[in-house]
């Protein structure tokens, strides 16, 4: 078994945001719950939301803002199976244009 990283990228700009419909966020939160449920024994950690950034370097720390709104780790046979996984979660239906990398994490070296 492997590990995978799912990164969520949202497309939604602020006044998408602003127009979802408290029922519409009700029917996400519930069409992730089922997804969750259907896939839980490939969830490793469900995640979270990814909020607040700092941008660390040598020069020092500063606030910045990209696409990423949450994550989530799998696992799974194959980095094909956790694309398999990720590819009928909700969030991809949530607004046009959202997308989830899925990266492989493999063990360290040792």
């Amino acid at each position: 078994m492997g590990r995978f990283l799912a990164l969520f990228n949202g497309a939604a700009g602020a006044a998408d945001k602003v127009d979802l419909s408290e029922q519409r966020q009700t029917e996400f939160l519930h069409a992730w719950a089922a997804w969750a449920q259907a896939n839980e024994k490939a969830i490793v950690d469900p995640g979270a939301p990814l909020n607040a950034k700092k941008l660390i370097t040598a020069r020092g720390v500063e606030d910045f803002t990209d696409a990423l709104t949450a994550y989530t780790i799998v696992e799974a046979d194959s980095h094909d199976e956790a694309v398999q996984i990720l590819a009928g979660h909700p969030h991809l239906g949530l607004f046009a244009g959202n997308s989830i990398a899925v990266l492989e994490c493999p063990p360290p070296p040792g």
